[in-house]
């Protein structure tokens, strides 16, 4: 096991190079699988193949031999970037961005298939020489195009392509997919002069990328996009109701949205609809300098899976699965408040009664990390600001409003520089928070009434 206090040791990531966006979450004979955007050769965003871990608990997962490779002279020969994989009568199939050489930022959508569907394992892949859609839809000056994610609605399969126009305007394109090699475009699902998601998410983003659409407990639906401005910026949902129009059109209409993920290391959600409930995973990337990533060798790393669903008012309900805790050993290392060092990884719960102060890391000149949790106003902020970070949105403290009530419940969970924060079932935060020399990871929990207890995983630990 790596000796580096910032390595994720219980999350997915390679172990050298870099990843991004996660791809394709799949659960095939039992077992779940996730890809995800990697570079073997160098921590750096380039040379994009498809890596692959799976997993029977969504706690213990086992790498995979790199799923899918750029293809010399192919149609992604200049890498193999975001997508989804789905069941197709029985075959496990990637469909997935293929970018070429004399690309102009315009993706085509390729598709691979599992080389052997009865290998629970999925090891080998083989992609398809010519792409199923070939670009954009002409006529409406799209100027990006990439991460085709398909799901099912109303006995028909379909497809979200992300978009941004000539004119600035972000977009979800919805193809006609029954066919999984005959895709006919259906016009634009949103674009971002919506009302409801021009309120939601500003006029900023000229893109909309990695779209993904989750079904919701009550049947309503949530569509996720992250929102880019010429660089990755942040990520939303909308939570609306889909209807379809004959066997021909869908339209979706948002009622209510807001930003995903509070904080401001996680892009690129994916999204596995399961018959009883949705799970999702992020990228976090790296928020520290390039030169010290290079000195690493490895950049970022995917968030635990997280169960997303929505409040009756049409808010985000978010909390960690309960698989993660099969990585709890039998006895916790803190019950009740007091001063407590803190493991490299940690699962954290504090229950706060009155105004409560989580103090987690203590600089040398003596500053804190804090989790501040106030059931009366409703409000969590995150402190980390004496650990700057790298990135236009800086390092100031976080505030999440919720509802108010008589106890606010926090779970924290940490893994290496991964810090993963979810508040009372209605807000997560994923921020990267990296240990310098003469930092004490020490857990002090100043409050009337707070309860806490937490665990320092073993991966040993099947339940």
């Amino acid at each position: 096991m790596s000796n580096d206090p910032d390595v994720p040791r219980f999350r997915v990531r390679p172990p050298v190079g870099w990843i991004n966006d996660p791809n394709g979450p799949f659960r095939w004979r039992d077992r779940y699988h996730l890809f995800y955007q990697h570079n073997p050769d160098a921590p750096v965003h380039a040379n994009v193949h498809w890596g692959h871990a799976s997993s029977a608990d969504l706690a213990h997962w086992k790498h995979h031999p790199i799923a899918l490779t750029p293809t010399p002279g192919g149609p992604d020969e200049a890498g193999c970037w975001s997508g989804c994989v789905i069941d197709d009568a029985g075959t496990p199939t990637a469909v997935y961005t293929g970018v070429d050489r004399t690309h102009t930022g315009l993706g085509t959508i390729c598709l691979a298939r599992a080389a052997n569907p009865d290998d629970e394992r999925l090891t080998e892949w083989k992609p398809l020489p010519t792409p199923v859609v070939p670009g954009p839809p002409p006529g409406l000056d799209v100027v990006m195009f990439r991460d085709p994610f398909v799901f099912h609605y109303s006995d028909r399969r379909w497809a979200l392509v992300g978009a941004g126009h000539a004119d600035g305007t972000p977009s979800v394109l919805l193809y006609d997919c029954d066919d999984l090699t005959d895709w006919r475009f259906a016009g634009v699902l949103l674009d971002g002069k919506d009302p409801v998601a021009l309120g939601v998410f500003g006029d900023k983003s000229v893109g909309w990328e990695c779209p993904h659409l989750y079904r919701t407990a009550g049947g309503d639906h949530v569509l996720l996009v992250s929102l880019w401005d010429g660089d990755p910026c942040s990520t939303g949902y909308l939570t609306g109701r889909l209807q379809a129009y004959g066997r021909r059109a869908l339209s979706f209409a948002p009622r209510a949205g807001g930003r995903l993920d509070q904080g401001r290391d996680f892009y690129a959600p994916a999204v596995l609809q399961e018959p009883d409930r949705a799970l999702l995973w992020g990228w976090s990337w790296e928020a520290r300098p390039q030169e010290e990533t290079h000195r690493a060798g490895w950049a970022g790393v995917l968030t635990a899976p997280r169960v997303v669903d929505i409040h009756p008012d049409g808010s985000l309900r978010v909390s960690p699965a309960p698989e993660l805790d099969l990585l709890r050993p039998a006895e916790p290392f803190v019950t009740a408040p007091g001063r407590v060092p803190l493991p490299h990884t940690y699962d954290l719960t504090v229950t706060a009664c009155e105004p409560t102060t989580v103090s987690l890391l203590r600089g040398a000149a003596g500053r804190e990390l804090t989790v501040r949790a106030d059931p009366a106003s409703g409000t969590v902020v995150l402190d980390r600001s004496a650990w700057p970070r790298t990135g236009r949105e800086g390092s100031a403290p976080i505030t999440v409003h919720v509802p108010k009530g008589p106890e606010l419940a926090l779970r924290l969970l940490v893994d290496g520089s991964l810090l993963e924060l979810f508040v009372a079932e209605r807000a997560m935060v994923t921020e990267r928070v990296y240990r310098r020399p003469g930092d004490i990871a020490e857990l002090v929990v100043d409050g009337p009434g707070a309860r806490v207890t937490g665990w320092a995983p073993d991966p040993r630990r099947h339940g």
